[in-house]
């Protein structure tokens, strides 16, 4: 007799376990009996597990008959996972390596990718290859058919996928597009062309394993990890059934803010994964995360409405697992449990919304997949500033902001260098109609040079100047351009430029140049940071920068539904869940080092609600603790003494 288990859609909370067995595994299965996962699901009592069926390296960690088996095998460690897990209605998932398979392509060199030096990839097969019907179809097949898992997480496939130069992929690229010379660099005419001929390769070959294996076992669950993320910013086209990805296991909390937001906006049951330890891949050093880490980690995904599931390895010669650790796990499983209620599936209410421009990620970044450090790192920094000055934010690309555009107060273009005509054309509508736009970087006040009423002074360079942020100076070196307003453009701060200026800085001296400007376009305003900002916002947290960027945002948007002040170390995260309103508030205090265990409480924090009526209650969740508060000209004010790490303040 099995118990019914959640289907992903469903599922908030699970353990990922995996191993990528090699040639040292030879005992797999001795050590993985039902005891030791019965202990974990009484410990840790999961919707899911994910564990190991096959890793980078090829080998398959159970006993298969159509793949690449481990060296050794004790029983078959599958099987255990399989009937325990469904003994006590828990969901199994597979990791699974994808595109990345060394043993594959070492055995069967025409399944490999070849490289633009055209010498075959020892890691990667190729998406355009027989690899995907001769062995990863017929594989996920067997883990539905022999062991009815109930799904697959599989890693190492968009972010693993790569430009293609196999002949018959050039011969049929020449043949679909007329380019003749073979693109090897961005330099190279012909190369964004093949770069989304590439891309769309990865398409093709995501969808023809989702959907047979749909066809086949239709409530086998797929997932490809990191499609249709950050990683991968474009329109849901193939038919997955969860979006995941596994954040960054040292920088892993700023990473969660900014990966979970450019999920959120999918519209499909998504989740993120914590790495349970932090792995320092030069030194090859590891070190097990703490309970207060982990649950302030999973706070920055509860606030977004997300799943949440920590990754722990398996010991690589056996696959057992080290139960220690779910010691750990089972106290920041009672953390997310508590806070499911008024988390899970909440969907965010329309307040600042961020640009991750499809279009300009296919023009810029330098691989096919998995962001670009030139592409994603001022876009962080800007995100982190947004939110350490307690904005609500959320990330959108053109295809889900365009169809809820006049639904945002404040629409912000964080460093975008290309957008498409249609789409430029809707974003100034939305300022004709009303909307509020800010444009941030050189490059990108140039796609609005007539809207914003601006001519340039000069082109682009980087340079150090001084920016005047309410009185003090703020040193920063970026690409900036000067520009001179029109008549219909005002200026918003200044760029103090004091040539020769050094250690220790510069004075309200010398020749200035605007550092933004505003405009008023019909019913709305559109506004321009003439400078990058974001690199130095990330790597430094200026902030007398991040204020005064937040200055700009609230001329621009002057009455958000949540104001929150005494601490800029809180993000405001405001959903509504159930009919109520939700606004979520996390400590980010607490990371020195890659480990630690204390998040300093902050704390008292005044709320201001911008209400349209009364509230019944105001609760502070998940204590269910009632909140007094105040309610005057529309707006309920109400004190919080202290925040730990993370709670809601429930409204209704």
């Amino acid at each position: 007799m099995t118990a019914k288990r959640l289907r992903r859609s469903d599922s908030f909370l699970g353990v990922h376990f995996d191993f990528h067995a090699n040639e040292d595994s030879t005992k797999v299965g001795e050590g993985v009996d039902a005891a030791m996962i019965e202990a974990i699901i009484a410990k840790v009592k999961p919707d899911y597990l994910q564990c190991d069926c096959k890793g980078h390296r090829g080998f398959s960690s159970y006993p298969t008959k159509v793949g690449n088996p481990a060296p050794g095998f004790v029983g078959d460690p599958l099987r255990v996972w399989r009937d325990a897990t469904a003994k006590h209605g828990v969901a199994l998932y597979m990791h699974y390596s994808g595109v990345l398979d060394v043993e594959a392509v070492a055995q069967h060199p025409d399944w490999a990718r070849v490289d633009e030096k055209g010498e075959p990839d020892k890691k990667a097969a190729s998406v355009f290859g027989p690899y995907v019907d001769e062995l990863l179809i017929p594989q996920l097949k067997e883990l539905a058919d022999v062991y009815g898992v109930d799904g697959v997480w599989v890693d190492g496939d968009c972010w693993g996928t790569v430009r293609e130069y196999r002949e018959d992929v050039l011969e049929r690229f020449h043949r679909e597009t007329g380019v003749k010379n073979v693109p090897r660099s961005p330099e190279d005419p012909g190369y964004f062309e093949f770069s989304q001929f590439c891309r769309q390769g990865f398409r093709d070959y995501l969808k023809r394993y989702v959907d047979i294996l749909h066809r086949h076992a239709p409530d086998f669950q797929v997932a490809s990890n990191w499609a249709y993320s950050s990683q991968m910013p474009e329109p849901i086209g193939v038919d997955v059934d969860f979006i995941s990805g596994d954040y960054s296991p040292l920088d892993s909390l700023s990473t969660a803010r900014w990966e979970g937001r450019c999920i959120a906006c999918q519209d499909k049951p998504w989740d993120l994964m914590s790495w349970g330890f932090a792995h320092e891949y030069d030194s090859k050093i590891t070190n097990y995360k703490t309970v207060t880490q982990l649950c302030q980690e999973s706070a920055a995904v509860l606030a977004l409405g997300g799943g949440f599931q920590v990754y722990f390895t398996q010991r690589n010669v056996n696959g057992a697992v080290r139960l220690w650790n779910m010691d750990v796990m089972a106290e920041v499983a009672k953390f997310c449990r508590a806070r499911q209620a008024v988390c899970h599936h909440a969907q965010a209410v329309p307040q600042v919304v961020m640009l991750r421009s499809t279009h300009d990620f296919q023009r810029r970044n330098s691989t096919l997949y998995y962001s670009s450090p030139h592409m994603r790192e001022p876009l962080q920094g800007i995100l982190n500033a947004l939110l350490e000055t307690q904005n609500s934010v959320e990330i959108r690309m053109e295809h889900n902001l365009l169809p809820r555009l006049k639904e945002y107060p404040l629409v912000i273009l964080p460093e975008t260098e290309f957008l498409e005509p249609e789409f430029k054309e809707a974003l100034v509508d939305y300022v004709r109609n009303g909307g509020k736009l800010l444009a941030i970087g050189p490059t990108t006040a140039a796609l609005f040079q007539k809207e914003l009423d601006i001519e340039f002074a000069a082109e682009a360079s980087e340079q150090t100047q001084w920016l005047d942020c309410d009185g003090r100076l703020a040193g920063l070196k970026a690409v900036s351009r000067p520009v001179v307003p029109g008549p219909k453009a005002k200026v918003f701060g200044q760029f103090y430029l004091c040539p020769g200026c050094i250690y220790p800085g510069a004075d309200f001296e010398g020749d200035t140049t605007p550092a933004a400007t505003i405009a008023t376009l019909g019913k709305g305003k559109i506004a321009a940071v003439h400078a990058k900002l974001g690199e130095r916002l990330l790597k430094s947290g200026d902030i007398h920068i991040k204020r005064w960027l937040n200055s700009l945002v609230r001329e621009l948007f002057p009455t958000p539904l949540a104001e929150l002040t005494g601490s800029s170390f809180v993000d405001v995260s405001v959903n509504r869940i159930g009919g109520k309103l939700a606004v979520n508030l996390l400590n980010t205090l607490g990371q020195r080092g890659y480990v630690y265990d204390e998040v300093p409480p902050v704390g008292p924090l005044e709320l201001k609600l911008r209400l349209d009526s009364k509230p019944k209650q105001i609760t502070l969740e998940p204590e269910g603790k009632p909140l007094p508060f105040v309610y005057q000209d529309a707006v309920a004010s109400l004190t919080l003494d202290k925040l730990a790490i993370h709670a809601v303040v429930l409204v209704e």
